[in-house]
């Protein structure tokens, strides 16, 4: 048994020093800092070496007595071989670095902005690796022109997009930077203007080659995406189940969302919701709403005995000013899950900065869009709080390393796929959970079902785009259509899962197996059953499939534990 364990962990060293070799910006974001000077290598020579690795690793990983195995060393063995059997995929089909620029726009900007988005190390040692950084970004997107001739052209713009947000962190949101840290750093500015050349040559090509010839191809197919569903997610369901599971989800929550609008005085749905934009809170006060609110969430959670509350403090602060130039082209997150290792005490949440100095009209038009729901049920409750941070602090206790670094967030998608249902399915469950606490107010609880709506649309959709069912354009119809979803907003939302097979579908597979699992352990334990030890148990296996935890919960019960 021990040598049989020996073996594994040997192998799974190896399988992770292949990974961060591989995806030295990912272990930025990871707390890995051996490659925070190296962006990744995808000429022939590198996606080869990253292919040939994978193929090797899954070899010798069909070699190991499994069955010998502790619990969590069968998990991760299982989640690594689902991991590398997709990156096989990824790599062989060229799905993201042969048919997607935005991959290399994505990957090139966010190398350099990760070293500065928390304070692991000294602001000059950082800088340091920036530069490296910066001098290899033409060579990143060089590998992005030669190996991308043709692609789709909402991901030739998105990449377009992403181009300018570089452009502008470069140029105005750099001297920002330089200013507030007061940088000293000799080559800086220089390898800023290399950066900023290669971007804007890159951004040229996009223009004047991809987006003249663009392809109509928005989809991985069928087998691909069911191997992500079984190698990624473990779900046993096929993608036709789990479109007709989500379709009838749907319609029961935009039956009830019609039903209960009178209740508010409202003629339809969107008269009531419409409600929601009112209420926000004045422009001297929107910065401290969210550490009120954070607050209150966090003193019923521990009041009700939810869950266990992490010692890893939140502060709400405005986006730094180096990144407001930049952040509306990127995907740049209101909240970052932290660092495995090596993160600050306390967890900044970079909340959209609202200018004082505005016009009074745009000031109520940014606080009308960031009003008080948005602030308690996406910035605090799903992310900065009880779901994504809370989360977070359990999975990076996990006894699974692949469960303790899974749901990361990283340039473009977390660190692995298969985090996506517990990360995801989890903040989902908790808005749902302090609804249950009494934390929403009425007119919050029944904007839930509209937020019912979209996630099942998400889980159609990303099965309909990519079994080919659904053109981009019908994936934004249908967001508009069925989910009430803005044009613009739909448009982004379909383009995002034609970008990511699998991913859309995490939250509707996430959320609803963990209300599964809680009422089979609730039936079965009847009065003894406990919510908070429920929480903690679901919480200590990490960021993995929740199919996989639901499947050892019950295990240990039949074994009597």
């Amino acid at each position: 048994m021990l040598a049989e364990s020996a073996a594994f962990i040997a192998w799974r060293d190896r399988f992770f020093d292949s990974y961060y070799r591989h995806r030295p910006v990912n272990g930025t974001f990871i707390g890995v800092h051996d490659g925070d000077h190296r962006l990744p290598d995808f000429s022939d020579n590198g996606a080869g070496d990253a292919l040939a690795d994978a193929e090797s690793l899954l070899r010798e990983s069909l070699e190991l007595p499994a069955e010998s195995l502790a619990a969590t060393e069968r998990i991760d063995l299982q989640l690594a071989q689902g991991f590398l059997r997709t990156q096989v995929w990824e790599l062989q089909s060229g799905y993201f670095h042969r048919h997607n620029p935005s991959f290399y726009t994505g990957e090139a900007i966010f190398g350099i902005m990760s070293l500065f988005l928390t304070d692991f190390a000294p602001v000059a040692e950082r800088a340091a690796a920036a530069i490296e950084r910066m001098e290899g970004v033409p060579a990143l997107l060089s590998q992005g022109r030669g190996n991308v001739r043709r692609a789709p052209q909402a991901w030739t713009e998105r990449a377009i997009r992403e181009c300018a947000g570089a452009d502008r962190f470069l140029t105005v949101g750099l001297q920002h930077l330089i200013a507030e840290e007061h940088l000293d750093t000799p080559g800086l500015d220089a390898s800023a203007e290399v950066a900023a050349a290669a971007f804007a040559e890159f951004r040229s090509h996009l223009e004047s080659e991809l987006l003249a010839a663009p392809v109509d191809h928005h989809r991985c197919g069928e087998q691909a995406f069911a191997m992500y569903l079984r190698e990624g997610h473990c779900v046993d369901d096929s993608a036709a189940t789990i479109a007709t599971i989500a379709e009838h989800g749907l319609s029961e929550a935009a039956a009830r969302l019609s039903e209960q609008a009178r209740d508010f005085g409202a003629n339809n749905s969107a008269e009531a919701l419409g409600e929601l934009r009112r209420l926000h809170p004045p422009p001297d006060r929107y910065c401290t709403r969210h550490q009120e609110v954070s607050d209150a969430m966090r003193e019923i959670s521990e009041t009700q005995a939810l869950l266990t509350w992490p010692e890893f403090p939140l502060r709400f602060v405005p986006q730094p000013r180096w990144a407001r130039h930049a952040a509306p082209h990127l995907y740049f997150l209101v909240y970052r899950s932290p660092a495995v290792t090596g993160r600050p005490q306390v967890h900044e949440v970079l909340v959209p900065a609202l200018d004082t100095s505005a016009p009074a009209d745009q000031q109520r038009a940014f606080l009308e869009t960031t009003n008080d729901s948005v602030i308690k049920l996406n910035h605090v409750i799903h992310h900065g709080g009880i779901g994504h941070h809370v989360q977070n602090w359990h999975a990076f206790r996990a006894a699974s390393r692949i469960g303790r670094v899974a749901a990361v967030d990283c340039a473009s998608r977390i660190a692995m796929f298969c985090g996506g249902t517990m990360a995801e399915g989890w903040a989902c469950y908790a808005t749902d959970l302090m609804s249950e606490a009494g934390a929403l107010t009425p007119l919050e609880q029944y904007s839930e079902h509209q937020s019912r709506m979209r996630m099942c649309a998400r889980a159609v959709v990303d099965v309909r785009l990519h079994s080919g069912q659904f053109s981009l354009q019908q994936a934004a119809d249908y967001y508009e259509r069925a989910a009430l979803m803005a044009p613009a907003a739909a448009m982004a939302g379909a383009v995002q899962n034609s970008m990511f097979p699998g991913t859309a579908a995490i939250y509707l597979l996430g959320n609803d197996a963990i209300h599964e699992l809680r009422g089979e352990l609730s039936a079965r334990d009847g009065r003894d059953f406990d919510l908070r030890k429920f929480h903690d148990e679901l919480l200590s296996y990490g960021s993995i499939p929740v199919s996989l935890i639901a499947a050892e919960m019950m295990a240990r019960r039949g074994d009597g534990e």
